[in-house]
């Protein structure tokens, strides 16, 4: 009768729980959880003074306090001022860069200008913008706009300039106008050069609302950001800092989704993973 040796079994180590919860926990949020853990040590031990930094504790008691409070409604004054400049200012940035891509005759007309603008910070439209316009919502979705204009018209026009010169020329043998081949061809064969100048752009569209609110608002992110600087309250800045942060990262994940279902036809490189 034959009997087989059953192999011994190892023992079941005590890291494999903690193995398995790194495992399905996303790495993206691994440096943010060391960071605020550091940070609630040291507070707590004294070594960075809690008026100066708050401990991340304190951070979500204030952030519990201003989200019962008035919280939703400054998001919601910046989120309605940041999407309509971004509207304005991608939508001549698209129209633009595709005609400036399209001919050389108007990029030399046109693109000098633009450069030359593209280097004056966005604070700088600030007091102009409030002389021309006032401190209504005017002259902050100009400033908006202004600033989500340039890396979507960079983009736009690099875009257009690499497209394929076979669709070009299909599309002039089936006698296809201006208009309709930059719909048709241009515009859908810039696509992965527009969708990184449109995040491109909503970021600046982030920076330039917090600019406006900063000088002149009375409700938005970058009000409540002046609001605890006034007070010397630490926690109030670093909170209106973080919705700042996380209303960047929502929408330009939307944005990002967005591109990847309406490029779902390229065939590119998306990246080696590195093998334990």
């Amino acid at each position: 009768m034959n009997t087989r040796v059953q192999p011994l079994k190892r023992p079941a180590s005590v890291w494999q729980p903690a193995r398995r919860l790194v495992r399905f926990t996303p790495v993206g949020v691994l440096l943010p959880l060391t960071f605020i853990l550091l940070l609630e040590l040291s507070v707590y031990s004294g070594w960075i003074p809690a008026y100066l930094m708050p401990a991340p504790s304190a951070l979500v008691l204030t952030f519990h306090e201003l989200a019962a409070g008035p919280l939703w409604s400054h998001i919601l004054a910046s989120s309605q001022r940041v999407l309509l400049g971004f509207a304005i200012g991608s939508g001549l940035a698209i129209l633009l860069g595709t005609l400036v891509g399209m001919s050389r005759r108007l990029e030399a007309y046109l693109d000098p200008t633009f450069q030359a603008l593209r280097a004056v910070p966005g604070l700088a439209w600030v007091p102009l913008l409030l002389i021309w316009l006032g401190i209504d919502e005017v002259s902050k979705v100009t400033l908006i706009a202004i600033g989500s204009f340039f890396p979507v018209y960079m983009n736009m026009v690099a875009g257009v300039r690499n497209v394929d010169r076979k669709l070009v020329e299909v599309g002039a043998q089936l006698g296809f106008c201006q208009a309709t081949l930059m719909r048709r061809i241009m515009v859908p064969a810039a696509l992965p050069y527009l969708f990184t100048g449109l995040r491109n752009g909503l970021s600046m569209a982030w920076l330039c609302v917090v600019a406006a609110e900063l000088l002149a608002a009375t409700e938005g992110i970058g009000y409540l950001l002046t609001d605890g600087r006034e007070v010397s309250r630490p926690d109030l800045v670093l909170t209106a800092i973080i919705t700042l942060a996380l209303m960047g990262k929502l929408t330009d994940s939307l944005l990002k989704h967005a591109e990847k279902r309406m490029l779902r036809w390229r065939d590119s490189f998306s990246g080696q993973e590195q093998k334990p």
